[in-house]
């Protein structure tokens, strides 16, 4: 070997030495930087050269500069934060709920409605006292303005979550254009793999971007022989090398809130997502609190018509002159089965007692709601027309739907009984609550502005008490609609399966934490930073360098020696 060979061999192995000095100062200098991946040197043979027929190195070059990463543990890893992601939105939606629903505390609907029908029980005890039926309208103010507090609450947490449905789509849109970005200069720095070389500073960055991506949907990503990667979600490509659809947000109704729902622009398909932050806001959205909206919907049509059917029947210390109907049906000349009430009627009859004020006589009349057999079924109209056919009394239906009934005379008033049918309730006359769910239930005004309405008699305008013994065991009723489940129990049921619900999601987003940490720790073990391997490299190379120094010092003494001959 001549020794200007052997000067280019000492040559090389100094930049090889300067290069794997630099590669160790960046990891150790990004030791604790989020998101880095360590970078290791690969080293070669130099290329021989032949002296005298002898093959004679020429030292050691650097063949690539590449990261040190499992990219089959990080699509576990990616996989992973997209569970941990929607599992903790779940967790939190259940917490919220249940603080929501105040279970353990004093303003619970539990409570209010334990307060509500022992208030009723007081009337057995006062009879003739008006006030006492104000104490059961004041209970039941409370507990309807409660139930429809609840209702709103749950409603704008999911108004919320569904405005952080918005946010996602566009940290989305940022993150597949960055992604694509990334992909081209990737592949530009690469040229193609021909380096053989990492862009690293790079590739950390797209890498973070994956992962972010990741706790937004769940992903699934191809490495691409440019360097490129293609990432997909849902069966659709959102990212291939340097190409990306964008996403959008449609808008649809759902019990009664204008929901977003991402869509890919090109397509205009719905984003499947089966895990991630998306994912668990729409499960959370969608089925956790729109699920206990529906019990709640449910739990209140309960109580408005289990209550209203009781209370129609009854009497209470004064009759009416007049009372009009607190729901409408679409047309008077449709049958009442099918003309748009929530509560719809059956087949039966109810009664109306005419009373004369002045003599004391009482007259009753039956009012027939016939849907059984051939004959056409009744309607609105037909209800009206009967009750005009009976002397002092006279029905009207306004444009709207409404039936209004008026006593004829200053000396008459009429009540209502033994309604069978359940039209009284339906059409909310001689009711207590309006509404026909948790967000429009409230007091029928009627008993709002005269307590004395109150219907507590079966036997009579002020007669007795028997209607509000019934009513005040209602809620421990068993109800042939809802399974014979009483209402008490269908809010246990409701308040239960949150409580198990949030047991469960708490367990899960615990279990997803686990596991991310798990493989966060392997990672760290294949890609992180180890200093104290770290400067014993640092020091091997420093040493390398030296000799290489002293090598090429050396040659240099000969090549003098060769001068000065």
């Amino acid at each position: 070997m001549s020794l200007f060979s052997a000067i280019r061999m000492a040559s090389n192995t100094l930049r090889a030495d300067q290069i794997a000095l630099q590669v160790a100062g960046q990891n150790i200098a990004n030791a604790e930087t989020p998101g880095y991946i360590r970078e290791e040197v690969i080293l070669k043979p130099a290329p021989i050269q032949k002296l005298g027929g002898l093959p004679m190195g020429l030292g050691v070059e650097v063949a690539a500069v590449i990261q040190k990463i499992d990219h089959f543990l990080e699509e576990r890893l990616r996989a992973s934060v997209s569970d941990r992601a929607g599992a903790e939105v779940r967790e939190q939606t259940f917490q919220q709920l249940e603080g929501l629903i105040g279970e353990l505390n004093e303003t619970d609907l539990s409570s209010d409605l334990t307060r509500f029908f022992a208030s009723i029980s007081e009337i057995l005890n006062q009879p003739e006292s008006t006030s006492a039926r104000n104490l059961a309208l004041l209970q039941g103010q409370t507990l309807t303005q409660n139930i429809r507090r609840l209702f709103e609450r749950v409603n704008q947490v999911r108004s919320d979550l569904n405005s952080r449905v918005d946010d996602i789509a566009d940290r989305i849109n940022k993150l597949i254009e960055d992604i694509r970005r990334l992909n081209i200069r990737i592949a530009e720095t690469e040229g193609g793999d021909v380096s053989q070389s990492d862009a690293v500073g790079l590739r950390d960055q797209r890498l973070q971007d994956l992962e972010e991506l990741a706790s937004l949907i769940d992903i699934r990503v191809e490495e691409q022989p440019s360097g490129g990667v293609a990432v997909y979600s849902g069966g659709f490509f959102l990212v291939y090398e340097g190409t990306a659809r964008q996403v959008s947000v449609a808008r649809r109704s759902d019990r009664g809130l204008a929901i977003s729902e991402i869509r890919l622009d090109e397509t205009n398909s719905p984003l499947e997502v089966n895990s991630g932050e998306l994912h668990g806001l729409l499960v959370a959205r969608d089925s956790i609190l729109g699920g206990f909206l529906d019990q709640l919907n449910k739990f209140s049509a309960a109580l408005i018509s289990g209550f209203n059917q009781l209370f129609s029947s009854g009497q209470g210390l004064t009759g009416f002159s007049t009372v009009t109907s607190t729901n409408a049906v679409v047309a008077s000349d449709i049958p009442l089965d099918s003309a748009g009430l929530r509560f719809p009627p059956r087949n039966g009859s109810f009664q109306i007692q005419l009373y004369n004020t002045q003599t004391g006589t009482i007259r009753t009349y039956t009012i027939r709601v016939d849907f059984l057999g051939h004959t056409p079924k009744t309607t609105l109209q037909d209800i009206a027309d009967q009750i005009n056919a009976i002397d002092g009394l006279s029905a009207s239906i306004d444009a709207g739907g409404r039936l209004t009934i008026r006593s004829t005379s200053s000396d008459q008033v009429f009540a209502f009984a033994n309604d069978t049918s359940g039209l009284l309730a339906g059409l909310g006359i001689n009711t207590f609550f309006t509404g026909s769910n948790a967000g429009n239930i409230g007091i029928n005004p009627v008993v709002a502005s005269d307590p004395s309405k109150f219907a507590a008699s079966r036997g009579g305008i002020g007669a007795d008490t028997q209607l509000a013994e019934e009513l005040a065991g209602f809620g421990d009723k068993p109800l042939d609609d809802y399974g014979g489940l009483s209402l008490h129990e269908l809010y246990d049921r409701m308040v239960a399966e949150v409580t198990q619900g949030s047991a469960i999601a708490k367990a899960e987003a615990d279990s997803a934490r686990t596991f991310e940490n798990t493989l966060r720790g392997q990672k760290l073990a294949v890609s992180g930073v180890n200093l104290d391997e770290e400067v014993v490299k640092l020091i091997a190379y420093q040493r390398q360098f030296q000799v290489s120094a002293r090598f090429i010092k050396t040659l240099n003494d000969l090549i003098e020696i060769l001068v000065s001959i």
